[in-house]
């Protein structure tokens, strides 16, 4: 028999997890929370491989009527956005999913910490903003940095580190009310204490309330363009060395009723333990899982088909021990410049380096540049691999030698 999966939001970072179900003889149905997909996006996804195309329009007792013509075995969110649509009509159709009691903590960042706090672990310093007033006595009293970002957004989406509480208010204006990469209004704004450690993504899979850490990413930062700890990028990290985030994941994830499906934590390790910064409920996107499967020989892609389609294998095999195949790193380009883009005239030298393994680029020539200050105004990603990590981390600093100014050779 085959199984009927449906996907909530399948763009291009989540495509690979549509393609995976398809892989393992699944039929998929693509739901589209949203009338016009995000711009962000770009294009829309190809069709043809879904066996229907839903779209959302804000009546949810349709869409599932629609989705349960289907007969579906499980309901899912491919994005960010998807998150709560999913968790909506996979309760209402009664299949296995994370409930809708903290759906809302799984993607509203205040709510979230908040969340993790009265579960008893440790949660990041905050403050839903009301009014600007309030927020510069509450950053003057705090001392310090302080983060200032919407309540709802991803990649790094006007997220601010803000030295002064006048700083901190005139982030909290230029945020509030403005449209976000998914075309959708700031309606709130969270002040949060900055932390001070060394800053992991962490990506899990969960069936039935069992997790399996799939993949440790350590980032490396820089202060650039104005833009306080940009992603530069990230190193895998061996699961075995960081046991304190697995625990402390883990317990996030049952903190916010995660009993099912992929998700993505960023977690500061931090002088007094672990403190998460945010969570997604659903797959790491660019490319995490490729080079996951480069580095350690699996990724949350097919964790997640098992953990649906194969819940008793996954049961099996969620404690097994992990593996290091290579050492990897995705090194994320930072353009200090904008305009239409006529070539990347040393990319060549980036090829040559020992542990290159691929380019993957955002803008091609021909294109816009924009001047990089957040996830989605990054030009390009260099993926690099080898046995040795000296070798990688050798590399990773030649690429950020390489990219300045010159690297980008702009239209007269």
């Amino acid at each position: 028999m085959t199984e009927t999966v449906v996907i909530v939001d399948v763009y291009g970072p989540t495509v690979p997890l549509a393609q995976a179900f398809l892989d393992a003889g699944a039929t998929v149905i693509r739901v589209q929370s949203t009338i016009e997909p995000p711009p962000v996006y770009r294009a829309h996804p190809d069709l043809a491989p879904y066996a229907d195309n839903i779209v959302h329009t804000g009546d949810v007792a349709a869409t599932r009527d629609a989705v349960a013509a289907h007969r579906p075995d499980l309901v899912i969110t491919g994005g960010e956005t998807g998150v709560e649509l999913a968790d909506q009509l996979a309760t209402a159709l009664g299949l296995p999913g994370n409930g809708i009691a903290h759906s809302a903590a799984r993607r509203d960042k205040y709510l979230q910490n908040e969340t993790v706090r009265a579960s008893g672990l440790r949660a990041t310093r905050q403050l839903m903003v009301t009014d600007a007033d309030k927020l510069r006595a509450w950053h003057g009293e705090l001392g310090g940095r302080i983060v200032v970002k919407p309540v709802r957004s991803a990649g790094n989406d006007s997220v601010t580190f803000c030295s002064t509480p006048e700083h901190a208010v005139t982030a909290y204006r230029s945020i509030l009310g403005r449209t976000n990469i998914f075309a959708q209004r700031n309606e709130a704004v969270v002040a949060q204490e900055y932390l001070h450690g060394t800053e992991y993504a962490v990506n899990t899979v969960s069936s039935g309330g069992l997790h399996r850490v799939t993949d440790v990413w350590q980032y490396a930062k820089m202060t650039v363009n104005g833009v306080v700890d940009r992603h530069a990028g990230v190193f895998s990290t061996p699961v075995s060395e960081v046991p304190e985030l697995v625990d402390y994941a883990f317990a996030v994830l049952d903190a916010l009723d995660v009993a099912h499906g992929p998700a993505h934590l960023e977690i500061m390790d931090t002088p007094e333990g672990p403190c998460l910064v945010e969570a997604g409920v659903r797959l790491c996107g660019g490319g995490a899982p490729y080079y996951a499967a480069l580095a350690g020989g699996e990724s949350q892609l097919e964790w997640t088909v098992d953990a649906y389609l194969r819940p008793d294998r996954f049961a099996q095999r969620h404690r097994q021990p992990h593996r290091s195949h290579q050492h990897v790193a995705m090194a994320y380009l930072t353009s200090p410049v904008q305009g239409v883009l006529e070539d990347y005239p040393f990319l060549e030298f980036l090829r040559e380096l020992p542990s290159f393994h691929q380019e993957h680029l955002g803008v091609r020539p021909g294109e816009f540049l924009p001047r990089t200050i957040d996830d989605s105004t990054e030009p390009l990603m260099i993926g690099l691999a080898h046995p040795i990590a000296q070798v990688v981390a050798d590399d990773f600093r030649a690429v950020n030698y390489y990219d300045g100014t010159g690297f980008y050779r702009l239209r007269a």
